[in-house]
């Protein structure tokens, strides 16, 4: 592409390289092994609890025990470079540590919704097939349901309070035992994750085992991560994602941000799961590489559970979906003392509400900076540029990323128009496991199809109108959800929307949305003739359901392929 093709470049700010040839670091192991030394003594993670308990590691401590963690998984456990392990646990000072050794051995991450029912989890195993699981132990007791169909050989278990010190880790303990009841016990065999990194110490000390020759053999392109997504063709199925792919993504959106930020000073707050792709690139990653303090949220449900962090922590960065933006807002404690700390706050995962991002300025005086990608893309694709960003935007491509706008033929639209969005860069996966009719699927050479609606204007921001799977056809009229829940959230007496198609025997599909609401006295009716006043006649929704909550995914982003599940469900019932 020449530079009249990339308008966008125009837009990178003054210290910006607008391509990024190679990663200044080979493996996420020589990331962490090289950050780990450079802020030492400082604090690397948080972990916060609601009731404001916590405890932390600092970067030194990191290292180390995610250096005997790897030891023992190669020494003990005997596996070898490229085996699975399977990480299903919450945000907590487990994680990086689990994580780090599991890269530091030469392995491959599985990240695991801890969420997930026993099938989903065996559904994961069986594909993926890992030699070993790191898990939770309050989600262990759906383990042996979960390995029927793949038997993990080797079990390490961990705690929500771990490696905090030894009071509050008991007390917490005592409250999950005897007043939440969370702890079931654990009939399987397994061995404390505390016990792990001690036995690869005393393997490492008595063999003179040094980590680094692990990782010494690997390359750029070795897997790094198998991330499971639904994907653009809806099937779940593992991403192949390398170190190269994910340590280029992570320094392309470092890139983005680089002139607000200032290593070894930032303090991030991380509500999202680490094994959603977002925060594992540029929270885990991405700001351990800045030397940050990152302050771990365990569960952000309710919000509550974020308000002692932003107590107790100057946050300066944070990330979140619309759900979580537009819930905080609506807060009264969090209206009554926003962070003042705040530089700013990076939005994806969803569509960023324009009326959510206006009135998270309004509270908190910083703006919520939108970017876009996919679990494919590891994951981040466009960013607004830190003091360019536009409303209702996804920003311009990250550096040495290529996007464009494609129609049913894969010919380029004119700018302008809407087409679905490929893209091309180093970011990209390197396909999807052992399934290679998918990967075929999704990419045409080395770009890669997102299923996404987009449009690019003429100085090379991007903007979403919406999944191509989710576009509403009404009466022969392109009519997109995105559009329709921008014009419900703008109601004063509306909490949140989501809207879907349905059959209708004269247009062929009808809108249909589902509101939940701040204002209770509002009426379905009501909501209809404030959409009149907005938009369109064939994009009003033709009924509404009132709803006392919606479905979300753990990253709160709403689900509206489960809405659509619903009403299938009730037409056939019918």
């Amino acid at each position: 592409m020449s530079h009249s093709d990339r308008p966008w470049t125009a837009y990178y700010g003054p210290s910006m390289r607008s391509r990024i040839e190679a990663a200044q670091f080979r493996t996420i192991g020589d990331m962490v092994r090289a950050v780990s030394h450079l802020y030492s003594d400082k604090t690397a993670f948080t972990a916060c609890l609601p009731n404001g308990i916590n405890g932390s590691l600092t970067f030194k401590q990191v290292d180390e025990m995610s250096d005997g963690l790897a030891v023992y998984l190669r020494e003990a456990v005997g596996l070898t470079q490229g085996d699975r392990v399977a990480i299903q646990m919450p945000n907590g000072l487990s994680f990086p540590v689990a994580a780090f050794a599991v890269l530091k051995a030469g392995c491959v991450i599985v990240n695991v919704n801890p969420l997930y029912t026993a099938e989903e989890m065996a559904h994961q195993f069986a594909d993926s097939q890992p030699q070993a699981l790191i898990v939770v132990d309050i989600f262990a007791d759906k383990l042996t349901q979960a390995l029927k169909g793949h038997q993990i050989p080797n079990i390490i278990v961990t705690q929500v309070a771990e490696f905090f010190p030894a009071i509050p880790r008991g007390i917490v303990r005592l409250v999950q035992k005897h007043w939440d009841r969370t702890l079931a016990p654990i009939t399987l065999p397994h061995i404390r994750l505390p016990e792990a990194i001690e036995a690869g110490r005393q393997i490492s000390q008595r063999k003179s085992i040094t980590v680094e020759g692990y990782s010494s053999v690997l390359s750029p392109d070795d897997i790094a991560c198998l991330q499971y997504t639904g994907g653009t063709t809806g099937v779940a199925k593992g991403a192949m994602l390398s170190h190269g792919n994910l340590m280029i993504n992570m320094e392309q959106t470092m890139e983005m941000i680089s002139d607000g930020v200032e290593k070894g000073r930032e303090v991030a707050l991380t509500a999202l799961p680490m094994y959603h792709i977002f925060a594992f690139t540029v929270n885990l990653l991405g700001f351990y590489y800045l030397g940050a303090r990152n302050v771990l949220i365990p569960n952000p449900r309710p919000l509550s559970n974020l308000k002692r962090a932003f107590e107790n922590y100057p946050i300066t960065w944070m990330s979140g979906v619309n759900t979580l933006f537009n819930g905080l807002s609506n807060e009264t404690w969090f209206l009554d003392t926003p962070p003042k700390h705040l530089k700013f706050a990076s939005a994806g995962g969803m569509a960023l509400q324009s009326s959510v991002a206006e009135c998270w300025k309004e509270v908190t005086g910083k703006p919520v900076l939108e970017g876009y990608g996919l679990t494919e893309t590891s994951p981040v694709i466009t960013f607004n540029p830190l003091g360019k960003t536009r409303p209702n935007s996804i920003g311009i491509p990250v550096p040495s990323t290529e996007l464009s706008c494609l129609d049913q033929d894969g010919k380029e639209v004119p700018r302008g128009e809407a087409g679905e969005l490929a893209a091309r860069g180093p970011q990209i996966m390197k396909g999807y496991w052992n399934k290679p009719e998918e990967t075929a699927k999704t990419m045409r050479g080395d770009w890669l199809l997102t299923g996404d609606i987009g449009v690019m204007d003429g100085d090379g921001y991007f903007s979403i109108v919406d999944r191509k799977k989710d576009m509403v056809l009404v009466s022969g009229f392109n009519v997109y959800p995105n559009e329709i829940e921008d014009c419900l959230a703008r109601h004063p007496g509306i909490l949140e929307a989501a809207v879907i198609g349905v059959p209708d025997g004269t247009s062929g599909e009808a809108v249909k949305a589902f509101v939940v609401l701040r204002d209770q006295t509002l009426t379905g009716a009501d909501i209809r003739a404030f959409c009149k006043e907005h938009l369109a006649a064939y994009k009003v929704p033709k009924t509404v359901e009132l709803r006392a909550d919606l479905p979300k995914s753990n990253v709160g982003k709403i689900l509206r392929k489960d809405l659509r599940a619903e009403e299938t469900a009730l037409r056939d019932a019918s």
